[in-house]
């Protein structure tokens, strides 16, 4: 692995963990940035591009008093890619999701798989795909208007 290859998979790598402060911290908006210039779905929705369509998949989460989903994403077995032209990759990784809401224990609430792919365009790493493939949904009534991501 040559040092670029080093850095590549630290900003990939800040991407992948970016998304989810974002997501965790309520900042919608940024979330859906982050998809400018992606393709992004699941199997079963299919894909959509650009972020004023990204940001409406965002519209049932339910943010509480404090600003958040109240959720933290986990996201571990991150395994990335550098193609050999160096200008994309592809990270494949495990994501769970806890939430904690009053009334409610700490519990986890889904889990799954990303798949992304990634390109390097002016100096900068950016997603160019992100698939979310969910293995095990539990109890997403607090988090999600209107029913599970499938």
């Amino acid at each position: 692995m040559t040092e670029t290859d080093a850095e590549a998979r630290t900003e990939i790598t800040a991407l992948i963990h970016g998304y989810a402060e974002l997501l965790d911290t309520g900042d919608l908006d940024d979330v859906a940035a982050l998809f400018a210039d992606a393709d992004y779905g699941t199997p079963n929705q299919g894909r959509i591009r650009g972020t004023e369509t990204v940001r409406k998949v965002y519209e049932p989460v339910i943010l509480y008093d404090d600003g958040t989903p109240r959720t933290k994403h986990v996201i571990t077995n991150v395994t990335i890619t550098i193609e050999p032209d160096a200008m994309r990759a592809t990270a494949k990784s495990y994501f769970t999701v806890l939430q904690q809401v009053e009334g409610s224990p700490l519990q986890p609430i889904i889990a799954g798989r990303y798949h992304d792919r990634f390109e390097l365009v002016d100096g900068a790493w950016r997603f160019s795909e992100r698939m979310i493939l969910p293995d095990l949904i539990g109890d997403l009534s607090r988090h999600m208007r209107g029913g599970p991501l499938q």
